[in-house]
């Protein structure tokens, strides 16, 4: 058992002005899917230019990264949508990440109950670091598994569908020591959550759009024909 170390929300003050952790961690989110796009675009068969990734994340950022948006991108940039997408399913990850060390940070979004040695003491009671573990799914997992999937040419949407699939499976596992929404509860079995049941759909459609994806096997538009 851990006892929870009560950190302060605020990082530190500009005179009267408060900088609070989860706006940090919101930034730096921000900042690692422009320079992990801006990597990528660099990479020597890439058909991405530092100024397109640019324009993207300005344009992601204001209209909180909807796939509208990214549609909209492609559109105005000649590119295939499916492609801006599979460009892009990398860079949310780590700024999930540091969004759920934010949470841990608040103190808030805390799991179930638990006798794990793991568990950290809050409020007199021993709670699962559910936070923690969907930083480390949602997060790390993901973009480890996504980064290196999309390293090299793959079949136009499969990188979407990988992550649809790793993102649903790790949000499906948190929920078992997430406590639900206390307006909502258990939705059946005394354990399927809401949560569980917007992930079952996004972990479905990923796998199929995975294996619709290596049966047609569409080129790549993010790479550039080797020579």
């Amino acid at each position: 058992m851990i006892t929870y170390p009560n950190l302060n929300r605020v990082a530190f003050h500009i005179g009267p002005v408060k900088v609070y952790w989860y706006g940090i961690m919101y930034l730096l989110g921000f900042a690692a899917a422009w320079w992990l796009a801006r990597r990528r675009a660099a990479q020597s068969r890439s058909t991405w230019k530092k100024a397109d990734v640019d324009d993207l994340i300005s344009f992601h950022g204001g209209l909180l990264g909807v796939a509208v948006a990214l549609t909209l991108f492609a559109w105005r940039r000649g590119r295939h949508p499916a492609d801006v997408y599979d460009f892009t399913v990398p860079l949310p990850a780590l700024g999930l990440l540091f969004g759920r060390i934010g949470n841990f940070i608040n103190s808030e979004l805390w799991g179930k109950v638990t006798t794990a040695p793991w568990g950290f003491r809050v409020n007199g009671e021993v709670r699962h670091p559910s936070q923690l573990y969907e930083a480390a799914l949602e997060g790390l997992l993901l973009f480890a598994v996504v980064w290196w999937f999309t390293a090299r040419p793959r079949p136009r949407l499969a990188p979407s569908g990988l992550f649809l699939l790793v993102y649903g499976w790790s949000r499906f596992l948190v929920e078992f020591v997430r406590v639900p929404d206390e307006q909502i509860g258990y939705l059946a079995g005394g354990w399927l959550t809401e949560g569980q049941l917007l992930s079952a759909p996004m972990i479905i459609f990923g796998a199929a759009l995975l294996v619709w994806a290596y049966r047609a096997r569409a080129p790549s538009g993010n790479f550039a024909v080797a020579q």
